[in-house]
Parts: structure tokens; C-alpha cells; sequence
């Protein structure tokens, strides 16, 4: 068993037992971003959240330590997604990831937005002209250093 395995067992419980990601995230304490993003396999969980989601999902006793095992991060099967929804992030990357680093730059000078210090909120916002994907990104300003 690996983590890749784990995460097939938490997607099967989910479709079979109508699972919803807000309310894993609610028993495990911690945001619904967050908590996708940790049973999908690219977090680690504390010994209560893997306790939770051992419960949540059924999962067998030897699940237990690769839930807490730092994981290698990045899930995407190809270099450029073929999903259409995840691939529109690729193209949003394509062509403002110019313009978020411009941006970055002219207001903070010389650096990166974290992904370790990061917070995200996604949310649907009801529009007359069709419902809304609105997702808020919040990630610290890491200057680069010079020595």
C-alpha cells in the first residue's frame, strides 16, 4: 500500500458513501481547501486529522502512517493537463502569469508568493448570467535576499 493507493480508497468512499469535501473538512478542523488538497495527497496530516479521516472514510489501520507521511507534491499525470477545468488554470497561468508577476513586483519589489504560507477560500457566487467559480488566493510575500 502507498499513498497513491489511500487516495483511491478516499475517492471511492466519497463516490460510494455521497461524502461531501465541507464536511470532512468540518469533523477534521481545518479549511475545505485545505482538506481536499490533503486527502488527494498532497499534504500530511496530524495524528487527530488522519484519525478523522481514517473514521470518515473507512480506511484500513495501515492508511494511518501515510497520512501523516510528507508527501511528494504535484499531482498532475502530464506536464500540460488534459482535464479541461484543470487546464484552464494552465491557461490562465499562460497568459497572466506575466502579468501576476509584474504586478507582484510592482507592488513588492523583488520575490515570490508562497504556496507554504497560503490560504485559499473557493466559492460559488449566484450571477443572473450563470453561478460564479470565485476562488480567493492569499499566499505571504517572500522577498528574494541578497548576501
Amino acid at each position: 500500500m502507498n499513498r497513491s493507493d489511500i487516495t483511491d480508497l478516499i475517492i471511492e468512499a466519497k463516490v460510494t458513501k455521497g461524502i461531501r469535501w465541507s464536511d470532512v473538512a468540518e469533523k477534521v478542523g481545518k479549511s475545505k481547501e485545505w482538506t481536499t488538497a490533503a486527502c488527494l495527497g498532497q499534504m500530511a496530516f496530524d495524528a487527530p486529522g488522519a484519525q478523522a479521516i481514517m473514521e470518515i472514510f473507512g480506511l484500513p489501520p495501515e492508511a494511518e502512517p501515510w497520512l501523516r507521511t510528507v508527501p511528494y507534491k504535484g499531482s498532475l499525470p502530464t506536464p500540460v493537463p488534459t482535464d479541461p477545468l484543470i487546464y484552464r488554470f494552465y491557461e490562465l497561468v499562460s497568459i497572466y502569469g506575466t502579468t501576476f508577476k509584474a504586478l507582484i513586483h510592482e507592488e513588492f519589489g523583488d520575490g515570490i508568493m508562497s504556496a507554504i504560507d497560503f490560504r485559499m477560500d473557493l466559492r460559488r457566487d449566484a450571477d443572473p448570467n450563470g453561478d460564479r467559480v470565485k476562488i480567493e488566493m492569499s499566499g505571504k510575500f517572500l522577498p528574494y535576499k541578497t548576501y
